[in-house]
């Protein structure tokens, strides 16, 4: 039992959102000989280990091993931080972390794509940063059919959240020359979607960490909105007076939600904004902002499924 690492219990502790006070009752100890684990004072007997393990859902091997660093908060770009609590937000920075662990053991024995993003941060305008990246890769105005495929095969590791709850929308990072990105997997995948080409728009215009808070969020929102409906394709397919209705079928065109498009739709002129107002009105009424109407399928990793296919062969 010397080998016990007291970090790797503090991560996985946080990784199920447990104070060190719900995981003493859970195993059945005082709450001072969790805090002992931890703090490396002294270690759990083969019996306790085992039942940590069983709580907090990691095999127990986990808890032997090297040193596994802790995501700062300030690594990563966050939406909608005022929304969640301190736990949630450590839940989601130890899943990035094991994430991390992961990608590294898979890179180790796989060849994954190079990595292929620009600094776009000089680019004044989120939509001219929109532009020059869809240029770069080569879409043109042609929507886009898989956003994890797509970052995927230019460099961009992508992993999911699996959180149960929907305040932590989604986040971002650069480790090293590396870029990730975590979605929760309880959007709609529309929103996840959104939620892709907003870390995007971070990876490729905030790399150097400015600007921050709201100011650098609605800069990504912008061009998240951008590259998945480029203007000159927008205005060229959608009616200058859309209903709900007409909002449900051209969202397919594109795989955005009914709000996302509403928007955009006023950001490039085609609504007013006593007419997006309307609408914003009735997809509420409709309850379409927290349910998705006639929701696209899911989009899944390609890298991770071939990856996985490999490792069953062997």
């Amino acid at each position: 039992m010397h080998t016990f690492n007291p970090s790797r219990l503090t991560l996985a502790r946080k990784c199920r959102g447990f104070t060190k006070t719900k995981l003493a009752e859970l195993v059945g100890v005082e709450l001072r000989s969790i805090s002992a684990y931890e703090n490396g004072e002294f270690t759990p007997d083969e019996d306790r280990l085992q039942e940590i393990a069983k709580c907090l859902r990691f095999p127990r091997t986990f808890f032997i091993g090297d040193d596994l660093e802790e995501l700062s908060p300030d690594a990563a770009s966050f939406r909608a931080m005022s929304r969640m609590t301190a736990s949630q937000r450590d839940m989601a920075l130890g899943a990035g972390a094991i994430a991390l662990l992961i990608s590294e053991w898979v890179e180790t024995r796989f060849q994954l794509p190079n990595i292929n993003l620009p600094d776009l941060s000089r680019e004044g305008d989120p939509e001219a940063a929109a532009e020059a990246l869809r240029r770069l890769w080569g879409l043109g105005e042609l929507p886009i059919k898989n956003t994890i495929h797509l970052l995927e095969s230019n460099g961009v590791r992508v992993f999911s959240l699996s959180l149960d709850t929907a305040k932590v929308d989604a986040f971002s990072m650069w480790r090293g020359n590396t870029p990730f990105v975590f979605l929760n997997t309880t959007k709609s995948a529309e929103h996840s979607r959104f939620d892709a080409a907003h870390e995007l728009g971070h990876l490729v215009m905030h790399k150097h960490g400015a600007p921050q808070g709201q100011d650098a969020e609605r800069q990504a929102n912008s061009f998240a909105s951008a590259f998945l409906m480029p203007r000159s394709s927008v205005l060229a397919n959608a009616p200058r007076l859309a209903t709900v209705n007409h909002l449900i079928q051209l969202k397919k065109y594109w795989t955005v939600s009914v709000a996302a498009l509403a928007y955009r739709l006023q950001t490039v002129g085609i609504l007013s904004d006593w007419h997006y107002r309307m609408l914003c009105k009735e997809i509420a009424r409709r309850g379409y902002r927290t349910q998705e109407p006639e929701e696209a399928h899911r989009e899944t990793s390609q890298v991770f499924g071939k990856v996985f296919a490999a490792l069953r062969e062997d």
